[in-house]
């Protein structure tokens, strides 16, 4: 018996095992294994990976044949669903609205990344079964399985069939470019009209993309034919060139993209007057005046006047004003991040002279701030709007990360059951999740004091979320183990 160099006798035997019970591999450490061993390794894993995409692809089908449109509401009633901005037809015929939503709450993923594996699901299922069987053995890997899918699901399933026909026994031997290419060159082949209608079908999707990064960067992206493309690319191209003969020292693709934010903002002759944004920057005290990383918070659960008086001090002391047409809120947060209070500049200077009332003559420790009232009326309160949007920043559902901006404020107990219009039965809801809020069956919600919201999906799978810089609360101490107890002499 051959070991390797470096493994004892028993290390040894151990790798042998292995190499004749592939099922065991996962059990030994691959510092044991020699280049042959780790190659079969990886490919067994590739192969196992293909059969967990296709059992994942079974379980979505599955789970879409659960949940059938009848579940939401019918035409002509309260919330039935119309034809929206986007698209002109439901994505899953006969499938609920909804159903994309639970998938991406059970995956724990946003609901764009669930959308393509469910297309992905339906496409192998519906116009290429060869290629879902082949999967499933692990005969086919999920990346190649996955570029047909995407170049074939819109064709007509037996166009679909005749190219998976042809080009599934090679897909291994091609690269997943070229694999591409071929499917979209036999489809054309076969059919040239489906290929153009790919492309409208493209043209009425595209739409403009920004998405974070690294590094406080961000990446805007916009979908063009690829002629608007390349002619785009070459003015921007031809003015950074321009701009760096004439001395700009900066790297091109940092010129690039200066030129193409300014074409943007500010379109040269175009006659159209200044662009106004409204951006929210979120930022701790602390961190602008260099005193320390924990800016903002507030000792306790009061808000005094001292409190508003030595923040005023303190954002004079650094020069922190609003800017021309915007807006300055400041958002007081206790130890653990949770929103006490929010306060604009106008109002801080207000309260800090004011003081207290009842004590204005004395440091007393009376709160002058705090989380705005409740309303009896369906519509929040301005301060209400302020406090919640503050705090939450984005979308509350799970893995949804819309921006305020284009969020509503939703009841997490409807209005209609009882549930008030409070600071603590408010979060920010993007349209899609606030209909399925409002109109989806058997999904729960339920929210903490401090605006944790806790999310059940028809399927019993809760997921958490917390406003952004809330931390979790401390878990409570371990009891004493009774064997660390001295025995009762």
């Amino acid at each position: 018996m051959q070991t390797l160099a470096g493994t004892s006798v028993v290390e040894g035997v151990v790798v042998d095992w292995v190499g004749a019970r592939p099922e065991a591999h996962l059990d030994v450490p691959a510092e044991w294994l020699d280049d042959e061993q780790v190659a079969a390794e990886l490919g067994r894993i590739e192969r196992d990976r293909a059969r967990q995409t296709a059992r994942e692809a079974q379980l979505i089908l599955r789970l879409a044949e659960l949940r059938p449109d009848t579940d939401d509401p019918a035409p002509g009633t309260p919330g039935a669903r119309r034809r929206s901005w986007r698209k002109t037809a439901p994505e899953f015929a006969g499938v609920s609205e909804f159903f994309v939503d639970e998938v991406a709450h059970a995956l724990n993923l946003g609901r764009g990344t669930a959308a393509f594996r469910a297309r992905r699901a339906f496409t192998w299922r519906d116009n290429l079964p060869a290629t879902f069987a082949a999967l499933r053995r692990g005969a086919v890997d999920e990346r190649r399985a996955g570029v047909l899918a995407d170049a074939l699901q819109g064709a007509a399933p037996e166009l679909a069939r005749a190219v998976e026909m042809t080009l599934l026994p090679e897909a291994g031997e091609l690269s997943l470019a070229r694999l591409r290419d071929r499917a979209l060159e036999l489809l054309a082949e076969l059919d040239a009209s489906a290929v153009e209608e790919r492309r409208a079908e493209a043209q009425c999707a595209a739409d403009v993309r920004v998405h974070p990064t690294a590094d406080g960067m961000a990446a805007l992206t916009a979908d063009m034919s690829a002629e608007e493309a390349a002619a785009c690319h070459a003015v921007i191209d031809q003015l950074a060139a321009m701009a760096k003969a004439d001395g700009d020292e900066r790297p091109i693709g940092q010129i690039r993209s200066a030129i193409h934010s300014m074409l943007i903002l500010r379109p040269a002759d175009s006659g159209l007057g200044g662009v106004s944004v409204q951006l929210t920057v979120t930022a701790a005290l602390d961190g602008l005046d260099g005193a320390g990383d924990r800016g903002g918070e507030v000792a306790g659960f009061a808000i005094t006047a001292a409190h508003l008086r030595e923040l005023l001090r303190r954002v004079e002391a650094i020069g922190l004003t609003a800017p021309a047409g915007g807006s300055l809120t400041f958002a007081l947060t206790d130890q653990r991040g949770q929103l006490l209070a929010t306060v604009s500049g106008a109002e801080l200077g207000r309260l800090a002279a004011k003081g207290c009332a009842q004590h204005p003559d004395a440091a007393c420790g009376c709160a002058v701030l705090g989380m705005p009232a409740d309303t009896d009326s369906y519509e929040p309160r301005a301060a209400q709007q302020r406090f919640v949007t503050t705090r939450d920043r984005r979308c509350r559902m799970p893995n949804c990360g819309q921006r305020v901006g284009w969020a509503d404020l939703d009841h997490v107990v409807a209005h209609a059951d009882g549930g008030r219009t409070s600071c603590s039965n408010l979060c920010c809801a993007c349209r899609s999740h606030h209909r399925l809020k409002t109109f989806a069956r058997g999904w729960r919600f339920r929210m903490d004091p401090d605006g944790t919201l806790h999310v059940t999906s028809p399927s019993g799978i809760t997921r958490t979320t917390r406003p952004p810089g809330l931390r979790p609360p401390e878990p409570p101490p371990s009891p004493p183990d009774p064997a660390d107890d001295p025995p009762p002499f």
